[in-house]
């Protein structure tokens, strides 16, 4: 745990990096990383709730989901046990969509606090551990299925794979279909005109990477898959995208290489937010969506940008 962390003491912070001047305009020089939240074993799965002021996410191993409120700064217990819930976003409702590693499903927390199984299965197998999860604006539910949550019992429960690791669509109706077949998916985000969606695939060789497939909403079809960003030496997880079409993705591999790494549109590293910690994933909110929450490793971090996320 970093509890030897302190922020910047002089401005601009030297945790942003500008890597080429396209990411320059993005930066606030008077904004600092700030460490809001700690003492998780595995932080993951951010999402804002505006309406309540408070960021949500999970600690895995931790077997609960932590609530941060932006008025108090004060962190509570949302839910425990949350079943190993990893990824959460919230649909076109407001509802908080989880993924769980302990069930092996996604769900919805409907307002009265109990949970809708969304999708437990697919072509009679259950699923592997449903790690990541999206929303499109036509109320589909995006989500990717690698095994990360039954390869042990630290952040689920070990158990043998029963279907190949899959990037998945449930469709407003509630058809569940798989739409790519990637070596371990993990996050993924749409552009902000949900004509392309972006995908972690972790376990691509020889190296990790992001790939990019073209989008048909209506027919809930993916297509056109592609190389973004080759990862070289370091690990992405989860990404977001701001109103700009630039991707901020949750990085690690050592020091140098923990946090954020931010992409142009055209796959060029125009950005770095170093961390002490390995960054798992990230999420815009705030009032105006220009605050960067990131949740790594221990703790949650977060910076104001001089951007917002892609609603």
């Amino acid at each position: 745990m970093s509890d030897d962390w302190r922020p910047a003491r002089r401005l601009p912070d030297p945790a942003v990096r500008v890597v080429d001047e396209r990411f320059r305009p993005y930066v606030l020089g008077l904004a600092k990383v700030e460490r809001i939240a700690t003492g998780c074993r595995w932080a993951e799965g951010p999402v804002w709730f505006g309406d309540q002021r408070s960021l949500f996410w999970s600690d895995v191993p931790g077997d609960r989901i932590l609530r941060w409120d932006e008025a108090t700064g004060e962190t509570t217990v949302f839910r425990t046990p949350s079943d190993y819930s990893n990824g959460n976003t919230r649909d076109t409702a407001g509802r908080l969509v989880t993924c769980e590693h302990g069930t092996r499903r996604v769900t919805r927390t409907e307002y009265d606090g109990t949970r809708t199984v969304l999708a437990d299965g697919y072509d009679g197998h259950r699923l592997n551990s449903p790690n990541d999860v999206v929303v499109s604006s036509d109320g589909a539910v995006w989500f990717s299925d690698p095994a990360f949550g039954i390869l042990g019992d630290y952040e689920g429960f070990r158990a043998e794979s029963e279907l190949p690791t899959h990037l998945y669509r449930v469709a407003p109706d509630g058809s569940l279909d798989a739409v790519a077949d990637l070596a371990y998916p993990n996050g993924l985000a749409f552009s902000p005109d949900e004509r392309t969606l972006y995908v972690v695939e972790s376990r691509s060789q020889p190296r990790r990477r992001i790939v990019a497939f073209d989008v048909d909403l209506e027919a809930g079809r993916l297509s056109g898959q592609r190389v973004f960003v080759d990862a070289g030496d370091g690990i992405p997880d989860g990404l977001r995208l701001d109103e700009d079409g630039n991707l901020w993705c949750g990085w690690s591999g050592g020091e140098g290489l923990d946090g954020v790494r931010v992409f142009a549109p055209d796959g060029t590293l125009i950005g770095a937010i170093d961390l002490p910690e390995r960054c798992a994933n990230l999420a815009f909110g705030g009032r105006s969506l220009n605050r960067l929450f990131m949740t790594a490793t221990n703790s949650v971090y977060a910076l104001y940008v001089n951007t917002r996320g892609a609603r």
